[in-house]
């Protein structure tokens, strides 16, 4: 199970590791966007983490919705969004609950990845945050029906948003600032792939 605390922690340590990776993703977007995903995710994470003690009494749902306030009010460019709609449809889903099983981690994440895909129309290829989320997403479903634990199920979702990552360098951009490059996208790293993995190492390193 996954208690809210491990939650709370989760997106502490989301805040934190934006934090240390401010300039190398504000990198990554410079060779392909508007040089502001590390300052815009760092900005709008550290205000999530500023307010976490505030919602602490709350349900998951209700924390993962704040969440998304924060984001959809404090990050800008096209993150704040596209991240608000993944916790503000995964908060919706976990409304009411004080723990999550895996059902209820895989449930989440396919209501929050089908949210960004709606959102941002975007599709696995097209070199955006959801070439990690769709295979993550599909990666624990898959997981969870085969009787892995939530543990394990989390290790192994990073190995996957790693792979993700890696597997948007050869890609040809087709949605965002990065598209207008057309041919010269590629060979970079997408940043918003990037910062997906981050945050769901960052899960997997809170429930351990």
């Amino acid at each position: 199970m996954i208690t809210k605390q491990q939650v709370l922690d989760w997106l502490r340590k989301s805040s934190d590791v934006l934090e240390e990776n401010r300039q190398y993703l504000t990198k990554l977007d410079t060779a392909i966007g508007d040089a502001d995903h590390g300052n815009n995710m760092y900005r709008g994470f550290n205000k999530v983490k500023s307010q976490l003690d505030d919602h602490a009494d709350k349900d998951i749902g209700a924390i993962l919705k704040a969440v998304a306030m924060t984001l959809i009010s404090t990050v800008g460019g096209a993150s704040g969004p596209l991240y608000g709609t993944f916790f503000l449809q995964a908060g919706t889903k976990m409304a009411g609950k004080a723990e999550l099983d895996g059902d209820s981690l895989a449930v989440m994440f396919r209501a929050g990845v089908d949210g960004v895909k709606m959102r941002g129309k975007a599709q696995p290829g097209d070199k955006t945050m959801i070439d990690v989320l769709e295979p993550v997403a599909q990666a624990i479903e898959n997981d969870i029906k085969e009787g892995k634990s939530v543990s394990d199920t989390l290790h192994h979702a990073v190995e996957v948003a790693e792979k993700g990552v890696a597997d948007t360098i050869p890609l040809i951009a087709k949605k965002g600032r990065a598209s207008y490059l057309g041919e010269r996208s590629k060979d970079h790293q997408d940043p918003g792939a990037t910062s997906s993995m981050m945050i769901i190492k960052a899960l997997s390193e809170s429930v351990g």
